[in-house]
């Protein structure tokens, strides 16, 4: 009998990457883009900023935010994914918890280069990463609070820095300001269709998720209406600013939207990824056309 191959004393690029979810990086980078719309500052004037931005989003933020997720649910993942890299031994020893440090650094570094108010942002939304998976407070346990920062964290958060980095660091308008903690607001139904996927090991391991909580049946029916207030008052916010165009394609895609949750609140465990495929992406497309808006 052959002895079992030893397992690795560093990562591959490979398991790195997979670590890193670039699958993952889209909602962030799209909010920061979303920011940059909005500023109403030209972008090939600032393209530069604009690109480190959006790397600062996708590739370090929300990277670093999946390699600490991934190391403390690594019990987790060994019931729910035991492919994935850490629980699979490709990301060895505690290489997790040292790539999640790494990139936090190096997300300070960019940030600092982007001004004041792009810092700070960064300096929340990496403390928000942390508490969300690591203990103490691992927010994550709790499906209001932990979905709560990450749908802060991903949207309002990357939304806000976008504008600021166009803005040469200073601090956004009240409208892109309100329209960022709206989408923000509304991720958190997004966030709570993750959980689905993941109810037995969340179960076993005592963290609370929403269909863990409330059911799936109810979970989604509150993730439904966490989506669609939001978009609710953003509607009304833009045709008080006399932006009715804009208005009534954010009620065009609402509309997409609702037709496709009842086909998710019919069976939400099942359905739950194909609403993630096609629902959400009308969402996003909102939060853009609402960006053209101010």
């Amino acid at each position: 009998m052959q002895n079992a191959s030893p397992r690795p004393a560093y990562p591959a690029p490979s398991a790195v990457l997979e670590l890193l979810k670039p699958i993952t990086w889209f909602p962030p980078m799209w909010a920061f883009a979303c920011g940059v719309v909005s500023s109403g500052v030209p972008i090939l004037a600032n393209w530069y900023i604009a690109l480190a931005g959006i790397l600062l989003a996708g590739p370090l933020v929300c990277a670093m935010s999946q390699a600490i997720n991934d190391w403390y649910d690594r019990d987790v993942d060994a019931i729910n994914e035991p492919q994935r890299p850490i629980p699979s031994g490709r990301i060895p020893g505690k290489w997790g918890l040292y790539i999640a440090g790494i990139w936090s650094v190096l997300s300070l570094l960019v940030a600092a280069t982007l001004g004041f108010w792009v810092f700070v942002a960064t300096v929340v939304g990496l403390v928000l990463a942390w508490a969300y998976s690591a203990p103490p407070l691992r927010l994550k346990r709790n499906g209001w609070l932990g979905n709560a920062a990450c749908g802060f964290s991903y949207e309002s958060l990357a939304w806000i820095t976008g504008a600021a980095a166009m803005l040469g660091g200073a601090l956004p308008s009240s409208q892109i300001l309100v329209l960022a903690l709206l989408y923000g607001a509304g991720a958190h139904g997004i966030m709570t269709l993750n959980d689905f996927k993941a109810i037995k090991g969340d179960r076993e391991m005592g963290i609370n998720s929403l269909p863990v909580l409330l059911g799936p049946d109810r979970a989604a029916m509150v993730a439904c209406a966490i989506m669609v207030v939001p978009q609710v008052i953003v509607i009304v916010l833009l045709l008080a600013w006399a932006r009715p165009i804009e208005a009534c394609i954010v009620v065009a895609l609402l509309c997409g939207q609702i037709l496709m949750m009842r086909r998710l609140l019919r069976d939400p465990v099942k359905e739950a990824y194909w609403y993630s495929g096609f629902g959400v992406p009308l969402y996003v497309l909102g939060m853009m056309a609402s960006a053209v808006a101010v």
